[in-house]
């Protein structure tokens, strides 16, 4: 015991007698893998954190963080919007890394290649089913099927080519493969097996939207059921995409929670999140709408609001919105259903969010300070350390990346720094375009993007995020 004390005596003096690029001094550190819940120093150097200290650490520059959490840059999984505009509303919402991974891309190295070096966050997507069907049908579709790759079943020589195409896309580096079976509804069970297959051989994780939801038959339970067992036949790790909207009822989600716990205890490697709104988002033009929605999800038109003019829609202009196209908001959860799944220690947080022109769901904006401020400082639903290890170490355990979600010696220097005491969602379905507040500081690979409380004019230090095939 005399040793390790003398050893660690010894590494903390040969930190505090280097001068480091920046040093984040005298923060509450929450480090969710080591449980490190403390007042220390933070040393960066070169991108990297080079010293956590319980003593003083000496800096080119420093930044006070007394009386502020010292956290994992936030990873959001499920972020639609990969642009400048919602990187942006990311950055001052302390996330430092926004995934495209349920729906994915089609064409990875353009993708990417479309985001090198001018980003002001991290940035990654999987290589999406969807968008590969769409490209193979000539799907009219924007971003979402609503045409024959939503409602045309597959020859067997467009799977085989659908297969190539997920091969391809895990050889550039895709983080995974993304699903959307709800959007895709006429692909047969025998398509989705082949489709998971591909993705079992290479490895990588199913970034699944499911093919049904909500509490009436054929509905989520049904719906997990089929992609637990093509995962199983697969044989590579799942991920299901906001169980809340999956749920719909509280009843729903304690079942398909039970159900995941239950497959994870027999050893299957899956893993869900959720987004902690009450009302879902997606193109009304999409197969989610198509006859029969009403009584698969259990709403009605009034439920349905129309983002760009706050309207909620009649029958009359459901049909002329779903003509045109576009988001459509659906008011159809319960808050009590909402706080259980952010609550519950298997969930994750994701935002499933985009913003175009200041337009959109709030949850683009808002998800993780809503998850701060209002589910652990205002409900206490959970802990701090619990949401923090929701929206950082855990995603990236999800990812199979050991050098993000983590405040250690060797990891990234991507940190979100807040007071715990302030940090708030302004945004609203009203108003969605409205910074959350109490980020103080948000580094990434060890620069500013939020300084001050402010965004950081000209940041660009985002960094792709790859995968790797095993």
């Amino acid at each position: 015991m005399r040793f390790f004390r003398l050893a660690l005596l010894f590494a903390t003096s040969l930190a505090s007698a280097q001068t480091y690029d920046l040093v984040i001094a005298n923060g509450r550190v929450i480090d969710p893998e080591t449980k490190l819940d403390a007042v220390r120093d933070v040393g960066i150097s070169g991108g990297t954190i080079r010293a956590v200290s319980e003593g003083p650490l000496a800096g080119r520059a420093t930044i006070d963080a007394k009386g502020l959490v010292v956290a994992p840059g936030f990873i959001d999984l499920h972020s639609h919007g990969q642009d400048a505009e919602n990187y942006r509303y990311k950055a001052m919402d302390g996330v430092t890394t926004a995934l495209e991974l349920e729906v994915g891309v089609a064409d990875v190295n353009a993708w990417y290649a479309e985001r090198e070096n001018h980003s002001l966050i991290n940035f990654g997507a999987t290589v999406g089913h969807i968008p590969l069907r769409m490209k193979l049908m000539k799907d009219p579709g924007a971003f979402l099927p609503s045409g024959p790759a939503a409602h045309r079943a597959a020859t067997p020589a467009e799977i085989e080519e659908l297969k190539r195409g997920l091969r391809r896309g895990l050889e550039q580096g895709a983080l995974g493969v993304g699903f959307g079976f709800m959007y895709t509804e006429a692909a047969t069970y025998w398509e989705m097996l082949e489709m998971f297959r591909v993705a079992g051989e290479k490895h990588a994780t199913s970034y699944v939207h499911m093919r049904h939801a909500g509490p009436v038959e054929p509905g989520g339970i049904v719906g997990l059921s089929e992609v637990l067992a093509a995962s199983l036949a697969g044989g590579g790790p799942l991920h299901i995409v906001h169980l809340n909207s999956m749920s719909l009822t509280l009843p729903v989600f304690q079942q398909m929670i039970r159900t995941i716990e239950d497959a994870r205890s027999h050893g299957l490697d899956v893993t869900t999140e959720c987004y902690p709104y009450t009302a879902s988002q997606t193109r009304i033009e999409s197969a989610i709408y198509d006859e029969g929605w009403q009584q698969r999800l259990g709403i009605t038109f009034h439920d349905l609001e129309w983002p760009e003019t706050g309207e909620r829609l009649t029958a009359e202009t459901f049909a002329k919105y779903r003509k045109l196209g576009g988001s459509v908001m659906a008011h159809s959860m319960s808050e009590e259903m909402i706080r259980a799944a952010v609550a519950h220690p298997l969930v994750m947080i994701a935002s499933d969010g985009s913003l175009t022109g200041g337009k959109g769901h709030p949850r683009g904006v808002g998800t993780f300070a809503r998850v701060v401020g209002r589910y652990v400082r205002e409900q206490k639903a959970l802990s701090l350390n619990d949401a923090v290890a929701k929206m950082t170490l855990m995603p990236a355990q999800r990812l199979g990346v050991k050098n993000r979600g983590r405040v250690q010696v060797g990891s990234i220097a991507d940190l979100s720094i807040f007071d715990a005491n302030k940090v708030a969602d302004r945004a609203t379905y009203a108003k969605p375009a409205e910074f959350s507040t109490g980020f103080r500081y948000v580094l990434v690979s060890g620069e500013f993007a939020v300084r001050d409380g402010k965004l950081v004019d000209g940041g660009h230090a985002g960094k792709a995020v790859r995968g790797a095939l095993k």
